[in-house]
């Protein structure tokens, strides 16, 4: 596999940041910690790829409507007449991006499903999907737990990376300006990695 490298730093790494922030915790502690941070977070951009468009990937924002699995699977409500429904059926590949306002993060990797079974639907149902979906007064199409536009998807996490605050906001800004003054990499972070083999070992536990 090529890489790209615009740097040749001899025996020194050439990311200094990432090595000093890097954890390998216990699996659980790498899992409930990715868990927490999910929950609180909330929303996320789900990226899936375009059908007939050579590849390229769309995002939108969603809301986390519940997991499964001990956490480790994701589950969001959806319009089956929207776009994401007919990019998931022609690829079922697609990434979740969590985001917070201070920096933290988590991308989530892995293969979507979508479920119109209605017992399935009803037991994640919330009445404000009411305000996304609109009653079409025919009667049918409510926005209820009945509304055959209502579905969920279900990603099924292949791989995992997060990075989340070690630090108080107080202690980050020190580390920082620490680092900008003597020019050594702030200790700011736990950035982990969950690899296809754990997420699996995870799930198993379920």
């Amino acid at each position: 596999m090529s890489s790209f490298s615009n740097a040749d730093t001899g025996s020194k790494t050439a990311d200094p940041y990432t090595q000093k922030n890097v954890e390998e915790p216990s699996l659980k502690e790498k899992v409930e910690d990715l868990n927490a941070f999910i929950e609180r977070c909330k929303f996320c951009m789900m990226t899936t790829k375009a059908p007939g468009n050579e590849g390229l990937l769309v995002s939108r924002c969603m809301a986390l409507a519940a997991t499964e699995n001990n956490g480790i699977d994701l589950i969001f409500h959806a319009n089956t007449e929207s776009g994401k429904t007919d990019d998931l059926n022609s690829s079922p590949d697609t990434n979740l991006g969590f985001l917070t306002s201070s920096g933290e993060w988590a991308s989530i990797s892995g293969k979507a499903t979508i479920s119109t079974d209605r017992e399935d639907v009803k037991k994640y149902y919330t009445p404000t999907l009411r305000a996304w979906l609109g009653d079409l007064d025919d009667g049918t199409h409510d926005g209820s737990e009945n509304d055959p536009r209502i579905c969920l998807i279900r990603v099924e996490a292949k791989t995992a990376q997060y990075s989340i605050s070690g630090k108080t906001l107080l202690g980050s800004a020190v580390e920082v300006a620490k680092g900008a003054v003597t020019g050594k990499a702030a200790a700011v972070n736990k950035i982990r990695h969950l690899s296809e083999a754990e997420v699996a070992q995870w799930r198993e536990k379920a």
